[in-house]
């Protein structure tokens, strides 16, 4: 009898089978739980084993970053991740390490071994890669970031951005496309010209290519060999393409017999990567039939008895279940007045200081975004001198798409840099939504704290400038909706400068929103904070002090709110009191009450649109926490239900004026 084989001893050869025969039995078990009801969603990795593995053993855990998607259950077992890991998850328990129980079973994260939280949108983690290996590359660490899909997934236009990016960089990513043929239930050759992945991607310079048969473990190793071989000697990103088969559905909630004939199934089973990797070993003598037997009776064992004894594990608290939605330690700030003030500053200078006073303070900041690099300095100029300053490993321009920026930063942000990012114009931010609502703004609650992503999304917004449909939007209704994100929008220079210092400071994500329209205007200049000046979220200002109502407003309205007021004051004799929100994620809701506590009457002013727009929003609490105050309706003035014209009279007549705030506080007077 040998007692090698294709270089591996019998011991190491019967570990590859009991890591292998491990996943498959915990696919089996929780299959068999979910039928009792334990728990319900499944989704397996049966058929994909030999590959994951084989890519696992040639990785160096807790040094390289992972990027799993849901059937990669084999690979972070490779990687250390214990059996009652994925029952703790299966089982959705407390003690669940990649998300407290808060996601669903297959969603991988632990922090130890660098596995970075998986959300379940398809295709969002390849940009996520680039960034962390941007991040890696910065951080001159010795590691490659591994990111992997199916194949349906390479139809995904982020697929196709990361493939780009990282090949331009020439960055240390491992892209694994584990192709068993179907995406669900649609075939390959319904997604993509001549059905291979590998084909497909062959005009990307720099981004070495592989195909292999990942049921075959021995021929899926040596392929991982080469293709991290050639990653960890500089040589840029690599591409593995593993032929592999699905031998179960999709998921618990799948039926693959309907799409699938029983012929087609049959042979399927026939390239069960645990079924070869028996008969290679037998055929070649190194361990019998016996033995396997008895390997495969050791693994049942002990992937039950984990099962057993995870059923017996708590379950989260109820009282945990708002937990973690931001950071519950935020930055203390000593007094939100500055310190010293120089001359006035307009909002563009105010937030070009900010970024580099912050760039100086700290070394782990970037900035990138379209034109942001010297000479251009951004298309408001908002970024001007940093690249110099800085350096464009620091300050450099990215691809002119929304979700690579995004994308990118939320990976970079993962591993420990601090990205501050420019989207050119609000109304171009909607490629990026998916990056920003199902992985950023739920990054620290989907990982149960182990994770977060703190980084500042710079956006400029609004109307005003005769910009026409998109270049006119206000976004910031849409936005309100994502707990997990701040959202500042500030209305003068020196709250921009301190505002955008604190988002530089604090461990959440920021959506920092400057309006267009103010960044050169006389009327929002203030003199300059200095360097030592922050201003914390969720802290209102009343810009002016009145006793008859309330105008609760930010941005460009609380300058014609302002203005209204004034109006008012000759016309009307009226004392109108104007509260600048600042922050519209926190909202300062204490200061609203102790102004209606004074007029008793309020005006909501905002740039959106009216119908379910930002105002709605905040005339809903007010109705709700402070009706016992209220001596008249909560009135709304806002933009038309209408996207914003080019044509200035046409302009006028859908975005808020100064004539309809007026008319609306004459009409309150009248309670």
């Amino acid at each position: 009898m040998s007692t090698t084989f294709k270089g591996y001893n019998k011991e190491q050869l019967q570990d590859i089978f009991i890591a292998m025969a491990t996943s498959r039995r915990m696919d089996e078990k929780m299959l068999t739980l979910l039928r009792q009801g334990k728990s319900f969603f499944h989704i397996g990795a049966a058929g994909h084993e030999g590959a994951q593995l084989a890519c696992a053993m040639n990785m160096n855990p807790g040094v390289d970053w992972v990027y799993p998607y849901y059937r990669d259950q084999t690979l972070v077992l490779g990687l250390g991740m214990a059996v009652e890991d994925f029952f703790l998850g299966f089982l959705a328990k407390r003690d669940d390490p990649s998300s407290g129980g808060r996601q669903l079973p297959q969603h991988y994260g632990k922090k130890d071994l660098n596995i970075l939280s998986q959300s379940s949108s398809t295709g969002t983690q390849f940009l996520q890669a680039v960034g962390t290996a941007l991040a890696v590359r910065k951080a001159g660490e010795d590691a490659l970031v591994y990111v992997s899909s199916g194949e349906g997934t390479t139809s995904q236009g982020e697929f196709h951005e990361a493939m780009n990016w990282a090949s331009r960089e020439k960055l240390p990513v491992l892209f694994h496309i584990e192709d068993n043929g179907y995406a669900i239930s649609v075939p390959k050759a319904s997604q993509m010209t001549g059905g291979s992945v590998y084909d497909m991607v062959a005009g990307y310079l720099n981004l070495n290519r592989f195909e292999t048969d990942g049921t075959d473990f021995f021929s899926a190793y040596e392929t991982f060999d080469n293709a991290i071989t050639h990653i960890r000697a500089g040589n840029g990103p690599a591409l593995v393409v593993s032929n592999v088969v699905r031998l179960f559905p999709h998921s618990s909630s799948d039926d693959h017999r309907k799409y699938r004939d029983s012929e087609e199934l049959a042979e399927e089973q026939k390239r069960d990567p645990l079924e070869k990797f028996r008969k290679l070993c037998e055929d070649n003598g190194i361990i019998n039939s016996e033995e396997f037997q008895t390997l495969w009776e050791q693994v049942i064992h002990s992937v039950d008895a984990a099962a057993e004894k995870t059923l017996a594990a708590p379950y989260p608290d109820k009282s945990e279940a708002l937990t973690h939605i931001i950071d519950e330690t935020p930055v203390v700030v000593a007094s939100t007045e500055a310190g010293t003030v120089g001359d006035d500053i307009v909002i563009v200078d105010a937030i070009n200081h900010a970024l580099h006073e912050e760039m100086a303070f700290n070394d782990k900041m970037i900035i990138y975004g379209q034109d942001v690099a010297d000479g251009k300095g951004g298309v408001f100029s908002a970024t001007r001198g940093l690249s110099t300053s800085f350096g464009t490993d620091r300050v450099f321009n990215s691809p002119l798409a929304e979700a690579s920026i995004i994308g990118t930063a939320v990976g970079a942000a993962m591993a420990g840099l601090k990205p501050v990012v420019e989207i050119q114009f609000g109304d171009y931010i909607w490629t990026a939504m998916m990056q920003i609502r199902n992985e950023l703004a739920t990054i620290r609650y989907r990982s149960n704290n182990a994770f977060s992503a703190a980084m500042v999304m710079r956006v400029p917004v609004g109307g005003y400038i005769h910009g026409g449909l998109c270049h006119s939007q206000s976004i910031e209704g849409f936005f309100m909706h994502l707990p997990g994100i701040h959202i500042a929008y500030p209305s003068n220079a020196a709250d921009a400068k301190g505002l955008l210092k604190y988002a530089c400071r604090i461990d959440d994500p920021v959506l920092f929103l400057e309006h267009k329209g103010l960044y050169r205007q006389g009327f929002a200049k203030r003199p300059e904070p200095d360097e030592d000046y922050l201003l914390p979220f969720g802290q209102a200002s009343v810009v002016r002090e009145g006793r008859d109502i309330t105008i609760v407003t930010y941005g460009m309205m609380v300058h014609k709110s302002l203005e209204a007021a004034k109006q008012l004051e000759k016309s009307h004799a009226a004392e109108i009191e104007v509260i600048d929100l600042r922050t519209l994620s926190p909202l300062d809701k204490v200061t609203i009450g102790k102004s209606l506590q004074k007029t008793s009457r309020v005006v909501v002013v905002y740039e959106d649109t009216f119908t379910a727009g930002p105002g709605a929003e905040i005339a809903a609490i007010i109705a709700e926490e402070f009706f016992e105050l209220l001596d008249g309706p909560v009135l709304r003035v806002a933009a038309k239900d209408s996207p914003v014209p080019f044509n200035w009279d046409l302009e006028d007549v859908v975005l808020p004026q100064t004539e309809d705030v007026r008319r609306a506080v004459e009409r309150l007077l009248e309670y």
